[in-house]
């Protein structure tokens, strides 16, 4: 396979050779100045360096923009398949603890209708609403079961080392990962003291900040690429108080 690969560059290089030669006689028998011809191909030949720098340049720019996507799109899946098993579910559980979660769940309407404009008026929206958690411990228990039913799943992601390329996912898995260990760490969320319950309401606080961010991008993704999947993900909108699948 080698060898033909060889074989197929060295018979590139020949061609291209021949050509080079038989313009330059044609420009020989045309014009017959030498001297013009061997001026001219020595302004080519000093030329060439430059030519390779720019044409190396753009060739690696484009390949770096192509992997650059080919990495996203994969990333784009794993996110998929977060949101699928524990995400959206975890935004809806978390959201809960949001003190005018009404004025939160307002803003994130997704719809078939939304613009480039309307997730960047999302995003910005959850970029400076800072989120105040009030945490109500009867509901801990089952919150525990969810994060540590889907414990392995999240540590398998972690190990995913396109999630290097990012950076912003890495921290949301992060942060529920923390959660899911402060959880797992309690044998009873009874007679919690104050400091403790505001340890956990800021851990939920962090988690909601980049899930929710993570959301909205994911949803612009959708939209943008996959209008299909971006029609059942706003059907299933976690932060729909009734969410239904079914087409009316």
């Amino acid at each position: 396979m080698l060898k033909k690969l060889i074989m197929n560059k060295v018979w590139m290089a020949c061609i291209l050779f021949t050509i080079s030669l038989a313009l330059y006689g044609i420009d020989f028998t045309l014009l017959g100045n030498l001297r013009e011809i061997s001026t001219s191909f020595l302004g080519n030949l000093a030329f060439l360096p430059l030519y390779v720098i720019i044409v190396t340049l753009m060739f690696e720019k484009v390949l770096r923009e192509r992997e650059r996507h080919t990495v996203m799109r994969k990333l784009n899946m794993v996110i998929g398949v977060f949101f699928s098993e524990v995400g959206n579910r975890l935004l809806k559980e978390l959201s809960a603890y949001v003190v005018s979660c009404a004025e939160l769940k307002k803003h994130l309407q997704v719809n078939g209708a939304w613009q480039e404009g309307d997730f960047s008026k999302a995003l910005e929206l959850l970029r400076r609403n800072d989120v105040k958690v009030n945490l109500d411990t009867a509901t801990l228990p089952c919150l525990k079961r969810l994060m540590v039913e889907k414990r392995n799943f999240l540590v398998s992601l972690l190990e995913n080392q396109n999630l290097l390329e990012h950076e912003e996912f890495t921290d949301l898995l992060w942060s529920v990962f923390h959660i899911v260990e402060e959880l797992e760490a309690r044998e009873s969320f009874d007679h919690m003291p104050q400091s403790d319950i505001d340890h956990i309401n800021g851990d939920i606080k962090r988690v909601l900040g980049h899930l929710s961010r993570e959301w909205v991008l994911y949803m612009q993704h959708l939209k943008q690429d996959y209008p299909y999947l971006f029609s059942l993900a706003v059907r299933l909108n976690p932060m729909v108080d009734s969410p239904d699948p079914v087409l009316y």
